[in-house]
């Protein structure tokens, strides 16, 4: 055990539990568990958005994924700050003038029936638990190699801090601690990025070159095609990735949070910049891993690369900057999978709970129960399949997850703001047409079979051989929301996409 590190932890952890605390005393209506009351700035909220996004997958997945298989791994840093391209023009101020609490308000305030907003609800559940479970394989593989701790255990004791978090502290709560987590991560990247540039002599040139002999690959480490073998796993990982952020729910319900449209343009703003930064900072972290730490050392750690940059924080700093590192890595994945428990619980206790069984009928105490413990049920059940995960690399986890989010979320919100002609089945049929045409293709692909056993879940012949089901499953989203539009007798609502058209983009009569 890492003396150091666990005390490092331990003030991480009282950090985020004052915060929680005080927010606690904050959070006493619906409003403020869900939104934090719209009180966020545009610069606080974009540190919350960064934080969101700068999850497990970028510090740990993306630098194991570089020092790895090289020029490939950086496809993942290329494709989520790209994506926020696609969030700043056509999802951030509609989503905010049009709904209050959940990506389902947006939808429903077009189609205003409960069968619309439960199936939005459900691919926000099945979306957020998907990401979930990277963020969790990440802190089991972390506390493991710091702590000692089985990776059953090291789960558990990051499932209940993310529970504890959500259940008192709301999104006020995790708003604060993605804020603090998002600085010390720019702090600790920026260090070790700069202490990796000093040992190539501050010259790119040299860097390139010494990295051709660092790993097992070697001059094809900058070239690539050493872990995407087919171009259409290749586009379809790009797909996802670029397409996936405008679909996440634990990003969208951050939109929520600002008082306003303009406000909500002003964060992805700044959270662009922040992480652009700390994208192009994870080539160092990359690089540096492979040529100072070693592929062997990296491999033997976690087979998945996962802990490359605690490991690069040792080489180059010793105890006190891996503690560090790993620390920060710790508070990386709390502040996530707050947000993201906090995406699930809101679906379930807003949109299910509270307009679907109650019928819109329930109070603020009632509301606010069913949060908390929905906020529990996600937690375990993101649990139990974190554990049946535990070798895969945290960065790909989550581009699957950015896949389904693509494939469920994102035609159907398009549609919604743009097609006069979209119906309440084609929103449907959109959703569940993504989803599930995503999910079936995960099941089936690389990731959970293996002729090679212990490659992946289950041994046997995967049916469908891309790793990623974006490049399929996203156009069957655009697809099936087309189809159902055009197949159905129901007509359009001409008065109400044209006060949803003013609405999205004046915020008239917003909520």
């Amino acid at each position: 055990m890492h003396g150091l590190a666990f005390f490092l932890f331990l003030i991480i952890v009282a950090l985020t539990l004052v915060i929680t605390y005080y927010a606690s005393k904050r959070t006493k209506t619906t409003s403020e568990f869900y939104t934090a009351d719209s009180s966020l700035t545009g610069w606080q909220n974009g540190l919350a958005i960064a934080g969101d996004y700068m999850s497990a997958a970028s510090f740990l997945g993306i630098a194991g994924m570089i020092a790895l298989t090289g020029f490939d791994g950086f496809f993942y840093s290329i494709g989520f700050l790209v994506a926020y391209l696609v969030v700043l023009y056509i999802v951030a101020e509609p989503l905010r003038n049009l709904g209050k609490y959940t990506m389902a308000d947006m939808i429903a305030a077009r189609f205003d029936d409960k069968k619309v907003r439960g199936v939005a609800a459900l691919n926000t559940m099945a979306i957020s638990i998907f990401y979930m479970i990277a963020q969790l394989v990440g802190a089991g593989g972390l506390i493991k190699l710091l702590l000692g701790l089985d990776y059953v255990y090291s789960v558990l004791i990051v499932g209940v801090l993310m529970t504890v978090y959500v259940v008192f502290g709301g999104m006020t709560a995790t708003s604060w601690v993605q804020i603090v987590k998002a600085v010390l991560l720019m702090v600790g990247t920026f260090i070790i990025s700069i202490i990796v540039f000093a040992k190539f002599d501050f010259s790119i040139a040299k860097m390139f070159h010494e990295v051709k002999t660092a790993t097992p690959l070697g001059e094809a480490f900058l070239n690539p095609g050493n872990k995407f073998k087919d171009p259409l796993d290749t586009i379809s990982l790009n797909l996802a990735l670029v397409l996936g952020t405008a679909g996440l729910p634990h990003i969208l319900i951050r939109f929520f949070t600002v008082k306003d449209a303009p406000t909500a343009r002003k964060s992805v703003v700044y959270a662009t910049w922040i992480i652009g930064i700390f994208y192009v900072l994870t080539i160092f972290l990359g690089f540096g891993a492979a040529a100072f730490v070693g592929y062997d050392k990296i491999v033997a750690a976690n087979p998945a690369g996962n802990m490359a940059a605690p490991l690069l924080a040792e080489a180059l700093g010793g105890d006190f900057l891996f503690a560090f590192i790993s620390a920060v890595a710790f508070a990386t994945i709390l502040a996530v999978v707050a947000g993201l428990v906090l995406s699930a619980a809101s679906a379930f206790a807003h949109d299910f709970y509270s307009h679907i069984l109650r019928r819109g009928q329930a109070t603020e105490k009632e509301q606010m129960l069913a949060a908390r413990w929905a906020s529990v049920g996600v937690s375990v059940l993101s649990i139990l399949l974190a554990l049946v995960a535990q070798k895969m690399n945290v960065a790909f986890l989550v581009s699957l997850a950015f896949a389904v989010a693509a494939s469920a979320n994102l035609p159907t919100i398009v549609f919604t703001i743009f097609w006069r002609r979209f119906n309440t089945t084609g929103a449907i049929t959109g959703m569940l047409v993504g989803l599930i045409s995503a999910l079936v293709l995960v099941f089936f692909s690389p990731n959970v079979w293996s002729p090679q056993p212990g490659a992946a879940i289950f041994v046997g012949e995967p049916l469908f051989k891309l790793a990623n089901p974006g490049i399929i499953s996203i156009p069957l989203g655009f697809v099936g929301a087309i189809v159902g539009t055009l197949v159905s007798s129901k007509k359009a609502d001409e008065k109400k996409y044209t006060e949803i058209v003013v609405k999205a983009n004046t915020g008239i009569g917003r909520v």
